[in-house]
């Protein structure tokens, strides 16, 4: 599609500035956002904007003519890094990004009239608020850590921040509003390390949000509606709840053509070849990972419990012996995650609970085995097991070093799906699962949330 449209036209057209936070956690979600809104109207436009190294990552991905890419220079360190310095990655997202995209939207023909930003890119709102164009803050983690965030000064009034969680992580909190009592250990990993070194940075974005016009969240509204109750009972900005914001739709297209071609992935026709719930899908998530320990230990557990397996993992070279899939499992560097967890022989997810996986596995119906590595995937997993009941935890501490001995045998009770205690997060994770469809058919929370803000969007710009 061209943007540079008639004038006229243009006109009555909402021109939305997407901007993600440069990481696959970030990017995918703001993506399928931006598809459900060029699918949901006609009169929306999407300049989708990342650094030029995404671009090569992502440009060729398949997207709807409404949606264009914008590139700026890669002024931030590379995605491959990333990990090896985070503090440092993200101080160059936060001071680096500003002005080429400011340039950007100089250089642009189509008037901006929305910017969407990821939370933590806290400039976009002072660029937006400069140049008079409405800012959604986007929001790609749970609604109960960014409440967490919202309320962090309450930690320090109670005297929970700083601690020592060796000696008071067990300590509940139990004042942040919308968030049931949750202990210290169970909060996103900022009160040490990497967390600690990020904190200020996370804090001062949280700073900016209540200066943006809108905030989107990318669950489903059941999912926590106690924790969305409450912030819209105290913010004064429209808040959207508007997911999953995870592939659905492309879920289907790919389903009618793999039954009209046998083109189906290896690792596809080999679940097809697997009783039905028999298999643990196994992935720990495209950014950080366990220690070379824990791998040991993780891929000897999973051997030995006999239980079938497909594991994802880009570096199964470094760690893969022969004969250790042997008939039971397979290794692949990729897969098409979603597809995957709506196969019939799925029957679990092993799980970092990062959101998007967390709400895939929702949507599929799939309980999890919880094994948080970082951030937000710590409460996330307290979610899974205390909240929903959808999963069971693997590690008791954070910095546990799980033997192979105890991770065959909680993969072996958790597919076990005769047990009582198997039953009942299968069946929870029904109910779960048919409340998150709900939420995205027509009339739905999530659907009526997407056309609430499209037409937000498009009154700013007839006023």
């Amino acid at each position: 599609m061209d943007l540079s449209r008639s004038q006229a036209g243009a006109a009555r057209m909402a021109h939305v500035m997407a901007i993600p936070y440069p990481g696959r956690g970030h990017i995918n979600p703001m993506m399928n956002f931006c598809k459900l809104l060029v699918s949901n109207t006609t009169d929306v436009l999407v300049t989708f904007v990342v650094t030029e190294e995404w671009l090569g990552f992502i440009g060729s991905e398949p997207k709807p003519d409404a949606v264009q890419f914008a590139s700026i220079p890669n002024v931030i360190p590379s995605e491959r890094a990333r990990a090896e310095n985070f503090p440092m990655f993200i101080e160059a997202v936060m001071t680096k990004m500003e002005a080429p995209v400011e340039q950007l939207l100089d250089r642009h023909e189509l008037p901006v009239t929305t910017i969407l930003a990821d939370t933590y890119l806290f400039w976009a709102v002072r660029i937006g608020n400069k140049r008079k164009i409405q800012v959604g803050s986007f929001w790609t983690m749970s609604v109960s850590v960014f409440s967490v965030f919202h309320h962090f000064d309450l930690l320090a009034q109670n005297n929970h921040f700083p601690v020592d969680l060796a000696e008071r992580g067990d300590e509940l909190v139990d004042y942040i509003p919308g968030l049931p009592p949750t202990r210290l250990v169970d909060l996103p990993t900022f009160f040490e390390g990497k967390g600690r070194a990020t904190l200020n940075r996370a804090l001062e974005c949280f700073s900016w949000m209540p200066k943006a016009q809108y905030i989107i969240f990318t669950t489903f509204y059941k999912l926590e509606a106690r924790a969305v109750d409450a912030l819209k009972a105290e913010l004064p900005l429209p808040i959207y709840t508007v997911g999953p914001l995870i592939p659905y739709m492309e879920l289907k297209a790919k389903s009618s053509l793999s039954a009209s071609r046998n083109d189906r992935p290896d690792y596809v026709r080999w679940l097809d070849s697997q009783p039905e719930a028999s298999v643990l899908y196994i992935s720990l998530g495209s950014f950080l990972s366990v220690s070379s320990d824990q791998m040991e230990e993780l891929t000897a557990g999973v051997r030995s419990s006999g239980v079938r397996f497909l594991w994802v993992s880009r570096d199964s070279d470094s760690w893969v012996k022969d004969g250790f899939c042997g008939d039971r499992g397979r290794v692949v560097p990729w897969c098409d995650q979603l597809k995957v967890l709506n196969h019939s022989a799925v029957g679990g997810f092993w799980t970092h609970c990062g959101l998007n996986s967390t709400l895939e596995a929702v949507f599929a119906g799939v309980p999890m085995l919880a094994f948080p590595i970082f951030w937000d995937q710590i409460p996330n997993c307290k979610q899974v097991e205390q909240d929903w009941k959808i999963g069971w935890r693997v590690k008791k501490s954070r910095d546990e070093l799980v033997p192979r001995q105890a991770i065959a045998e909680i993969v072996q009770r958790f597919m076990d799906l005769d047990s009582e205690d198997g039953k009942a997060i299968r069946k929870m994770a029904s109910e779960l699962q048919q409340a998150c469809g709900q939420a995205i058919l027509n009339g739905g929370s999530s659907h009526s949330d997407i056309n609430a803000f499209i037409g937000d969007i498009s009154k700013k710009i007839m006023c």
